[in-house]
């Protein structure tokens, strides 16, 4: 075997493995795009549904961000102002916090509640913590557990950059406490008073479709490329 034979193998051998790898690639990207599409729809089915009642302890065990992340869901019970923490958040409002409140109910479950956003400083009151027993409506929402992006939460000294349930739950030494935390809705129609609720972002970033196209045309490129030398060795 010459050498230009074996540099002609071993180059149709390098453009066959490259065609395949990107045609693979770009497939999977348009599994990931079905994928994708089909979560989009279920997340918006969920949020536009009609309310139904929170999840109990006997689904606790069963509950995930599959499953029950985003379902609009509604609980009755006291809201518990004094084990209230407030969250490090960053929002369409600016930067602030997330107020979380626990909220015990009759059969003395716990569910912590984000009752929405709060400056740093303000002049604007804050909404006082209803007393007696209040229906909070909202969306369910995963814990977010240890921390936010670089920093670890303390709950020693209550600075919190994340809705960690169960560490929230230790720290304020609350029982038989959801997995869950709820999203509340806005819970009145002024902007001027806090908290804010309902700025819940629903949102799936999706750039599966461009990534398939890329893969797919990096392999039209890789037999465009193979065409040529074909023809340049046929000249």
């Amino acid at each position: 075997m010459t050498r230009s034979t074996v540099k002609t193998v071993a180059l149709s051998l390098s453009g066959a493995l490259l065609f395949f790898a990107f045609v693979a690639l770009g497939t999977w990207q348009v599994y990931r795009l079905q994928w994708k599409l089909d979560l989009i729809a279920r997340v918006n089915a969920r949020v536009h549904a009609p309310v139904q009642p929170a999840p109990g302890p006997a689904q606790w065990p069963a509950i995930s961000a599959k499953s029950d992340e985003y379902l609009h869901v509604q609980a009755k019970g006291v809201l518990l102002a004094d084990k209230s923490v407030r969250v490090q958040a960053s929002t369409n409002l600016g930067p602030g916090f997330w107020l979380v409140t626990p909220l015990k109910q009759a059969d003395n479950t716990i569910i912590l509640v984000n009752r929405g956003f709060v400056p740093p400083a303000s002049d604007k009151p804050l909404v006082e913590t209803p007393s007696g027993e209040v229906i909070v409506t909202g969306l369910v929402r995963m814990t977010e557990p240890k921390g936010g992006f670089l920093r670890s939460n303390d709950p020693a000294h209550n600075r919190w950059y994340s809705r960690d349930v169960q560490a929230i739950a230790k720290a304020k030494q609350l029982d038989h406490v959801a997995p869950y935390f709820i999203d509340e809705d806005a819970a009145n129609n002024r902007p001027d008073i806090y908290p804010v609720g309902g700025l819940t972002i629903v949102h799936f970033h999706n750039s599966h479709l461009v990534y398939a196209i890329t893969w797919y045309t990096l392999a039209l490129m890789v037999l465009w490329a193979a065409w040529v030398v074909r023809k340049k060795q046929g000249a």
